[in-house]
């Protein structure tokens, strides 16, 4: 009878215990995390991608489209849970600007560097279509190989969206001289850029154009404008006269400071989660390339990838 009584005493403590310790591990909450999309393929397939690796987890997923400068105050004031594309060129100071407001917390950074400037597809150096590229000063001598039906007899260059970075590039061709022979277009769309450079490539007509790596074009071969090196300040914005290239950088990830106490598993993921050059330009070449949609890209990419997307959730 007294040994009985022993065991229950040990069994009640046991589960006490087991209890406890179940109750010590916080779980997600039901509340969706609320991902941002924005204009560019890798940006919007990653956000699938992310967010079937949090389904797998079991948690919630909504996505919203979002600004792509804007989305860092949405995430401090809690609208928007995270950010998974932080180019430092492009939002490095909308990102430390709300970091510094508080509200929003660095989540690290991916392998992947980063960077986003003007270029040419591989072809225009092959064929030497503008000798001394891709040196910049190479453009004072060469604008008609770039000049196309709307550019007035200049080059034209094909920048993005004008909300992506503003006047930053015309700006730039007018610091260093080239705005006599160069007009900036602005595209529509990262689209537009696309069908641009696959028409100059049939063509076999020379074409500069903005553009970044990561990227599904590192693939087919693009060569970066090497323009005077950034420095701190360089940019009119930053009091400088313009005349600067553009900065390598990092791609980081960005949270609303409450999500490590709101989702702790879901963050723990997100904060080990870092893709590589390769596999960022992977997913845009799924749209860009294969032409799938960008849900049943990250599906693809998903299922291609557990064993690099599975330890992020351990």
């Amino acid at each position: 009878m007294k040994f009985a009584k022993h065991i229950a005493a040990i069994l009640g403590v046991a589960a006490c215990i087991g209890l406890t310790g179940t109750a010590s591990v916080a779980q997600d909450s039901s509340s969706p995390i609320v991902i941002p999309t924005h204009n560019w393929s890798s940006q919007v397939v990653m956000a699938y991608v992310i967010g079937g690796i949090f389904e797998s987890m079991g948690d919630n997923v909504e996505y919203v489209p979002a600004d792509s400068q804007a989305v860092y105050e949405a995430i401090r004031n809690g609208d928007i849970t995270i950010s998974h594309e932080v180019w430092q060129s492009t939002f490095g100071k909308s990102f430390y600007n709300a970091m510094a407001k508080g509200g929003l917390i660095d989540a690290g950074t991916h392998a992947a560097a980063t960077l986003e400037e003007l270029g040419v597809p591989h072809y225009v150096l092959e064929n030497n279509l503008c000798p001394g590229l891709p040196n910049w000063e190479a453009l004072k001598n060469c604008s008609e190989v770039f000049a196309t039906a709307d550019s007035g007899g200049k080059g034209r260059i094909l920048e993005g969206p004008q909300s992506w970075h503003g006047d930053l590039m015309p700006n730039r061709i007018k610091a260093l001289g080239l705005g006599d022979k160069y007009v900036i277009k602005f595209a529509g769309s990262a689209d537009a850029i696309w069908a641009e450079l696959n028409s100059a490539k049939k063509a076999g007509r020379g074409i500069i154009t903005f553009n970044w790596t990561p990227n599904f074009t590192d693939a087919d071969g693009f060569d970066f404008i090497e323009f005077p090196p950034y420095y701190d300040g360089c940019r009119i914005v930053d009091g400088g006269d313009g005349a600067c290239g553009s900065p390598k950088g990092w791609l980081k990830k960005a949270a609303n400071y409450k999500f490590p106490k709101t989702h702790p598993a879901a963050y723990s993921a997100f904060s080990k989660l870092s893709f590589t050059t390769t596999q960022v330009g992977q997913m845009a070449a799924l749209v860009d390339i294969d032409k799938m949609s960008h849900q049943d890209a990250a599906k693809a990419w998903l299922a291609a990838n557990e064993k690099v997307w599975k330890p992020f959730t351990k």
